[in-house]
């Protein structure tokens, strides 16, 4: 039996885009690259393209993280599908997007000038294309979103780390500050961590204690309890 499309009149190009966003331990950046074709080319853009169609969807958001920065093992997760009538000048194009929210020094060792790539303070990012802004500021919603319940530094603070570390963190996300005293009594009730006999002393005599998260294992969004903390950040 010889099956129909669905729609034969129907012309549709679907495209991938990654919102990679960077911690380096001060401040959130968001990774962008220039594009090389046209239309738009030399304009700053997510990293993004038109998949073939055969490979899947998560696995192709895969390959353009390596074929464009050269990392592989990036962990990306679907955030939404954008798809307006009018999002792209050339042609009906339906953007499925996914983000991610990793430490910058994965990157170290990757020319990104090669790959036309470059980190931009989250807070400080140029003119982009089409509705790539709406996609940056969706995915830091999203990230909000989970760090209300999950401990949203793994993956982004060294193996062990001291609590103001860990509030940095958290203001950069949330471009808030918090009080110390009240993040601090919070955060150790949530069971997000471990807490060390081991001192970091390298800005104080007395030292700051070093913390480690409890279940390091695993990504936040995977098999952490969920654990509700909206109450530190004020929500």
């Amino acid at each position: 039996m010889i099956l129909k499309k669905y729609n034969k009149n129907q012309e549709i190009s679907v495209a991938i885009d990654c919102v990679i966003i960077g911690y380096d331990q001060k401040k959130l950046s968001v990774l962008l690259f220039q594009r090389q074709v046209e239309p738009f080319k030399g304009s700053w853009s997510l990293l993004g393209e038109v998949p073939d169609a055969k490979t899947s969807m998560d696995k192709s958001a895969q390959d353009i993280i390596y074929k464009l920065t050269g990392a592989k093992d990036i962990y990306l997760s679907q955030l939404k599908t954008y798809g307006d009538l009018d999002r792209d000048p050339l042609e009906r194009v339906i953007s499925i997007v996914y983000y991610s929210l990793i430490r910058v020094d994965v990157f170290k060792k990757i020319d990104l000038k090669k790959y036309n790539a470059k980190w931009f303070d989250l807070n400080e990012v140029p003119e982009i294309i089409l509705d790539h802004n709406q996609m940056i500021n969706d995915a830091v919603s999203k990230l909000r979103e989970i760090a209300k319940t999950k401990p949203i530094g793994f993956r982004l603070l060294p193996k062990l780390f001291t609590l103001p570390q860990l509030q940095n963190l958290y203001e950069c996300l949330y471009s808030n500050g918090f009080d110390s005293r009240n993040f601090r009594k919070k955060i150790l009730s949530s069971g997000f961590l471990k807490k060390t006999n081991i001192k970091d002393k390298s800005s104080s005599r007395k030292g700051a204690f070093l913390y480690s998260f409890i279940d390091s294992n695993q990504f936040v969004e995977e098999k952490t309890k969920d654990t509700n903390i909206k109450d530190v950040f004020e929500f």
